[in-house]
């Protein structure tokens, strides 16, 4: 069992105006409903750093046409709200807030080239200074940055190159009492496992593991294997 473990991851209108009737609506009405119209359209309020998010998520791509304009729309809308319930954000209602603008910035900022993986088979690659993760595949990138949780202050996740030594899909933590599901331990009693708690809790920090979303550790659950390569870089911030 893991000893050292844990998650805490128109111009013109027509009118009716009576049977067969029809009446002319001024040009002044039509622009205003269009106005209101397009700022409904949006559905979704504009947030602190709109602008920021809208750059980075072009910079990622992947998730749909943003302008990089400060400004929302219904195109930038569908895209934050899609970027949003990819990584778990909630709500994911399409406000570009701190929340928001951390990850996209993380996940914009990370450079897959500095894991350095080999060049057959699968590579994990750990990002600890911007909290992302990925997978390479004969050097290739196979699985975009994703983000993690790793090790806070007093339990830091290490740097290094390792291997995968225990794969279990529903490993129980006896020191934190808590399943940790899609467990795959590389180092002691630290390996990646499903979060158990809201990954974007800034200030909280696993016990050295690498905490996943759902989606990415069933993801990756699939494509590891007892010595499949994990390597760890940079140092998270504050340990």
């Amino acid at each position: 069992m893991a000893t050292l473990v844990g998650g805490g991851l128109g111009a013109i209108a027509l009118t009716p105006a009576g049977a067969g009737a029809a009446v002319r609506t001024p040009v002044s009405t039509v622009a205003t409903t269009a106005v209101v119209t397009k700022a409904a359209a949006a559905g979704c309020a504009t947030g602190k750093y709109q602008k920021q998010v809208e750059g980075y998520l072009k910079k990622i791509g992947g998730y749909g046409t943003v302008k990089v304009d400060g400004k929302q729309s219904a195109a930038d809308c569908a895209a934050i709200k899609k970027f949003q319930t990819r990584f778990g954000i909630k709500p994911a209602a399409g406000l570009a807030g701190p929340t928001t603008y951390d990850v996209s910035k993380r996940l914009a900022s990370t450079k897959t080239s500095a894991c350095k993986a080999k060049k057959t088979g699968i590579t994990f690659c750990i990002d600890l200074t911007h909290q992302t993760t990925w997978v390479m595949k004969n050097g290739k990138v196979h699985l975009k940055p994703t983000v993690t949780r790793t090790g806070m202050k007093g339990y830091r996740t290490p740097a290094g190159t390792f291997k995968i030594n225990k794969r279990t899909k529903k490993e129980w933590s006896n020191p934190y009492e808590v399943w940790l599901p899609y467990w795959q331990r590389f180092i002691g009693g630290r390996g990646f496992h499903e979060t158990t708690t809201y990954l974007h809790d800034k200030w909280r920090g696993s016990h050295g593991c690498v905490n996943l979303l759902k989606a990415d550790a069933k993801a990756y659950w699939n494509l590891g294997k007892i010595g499949s390569t994990v390597k760890v870089i940079g140092r998270r911030p504050g340990t």
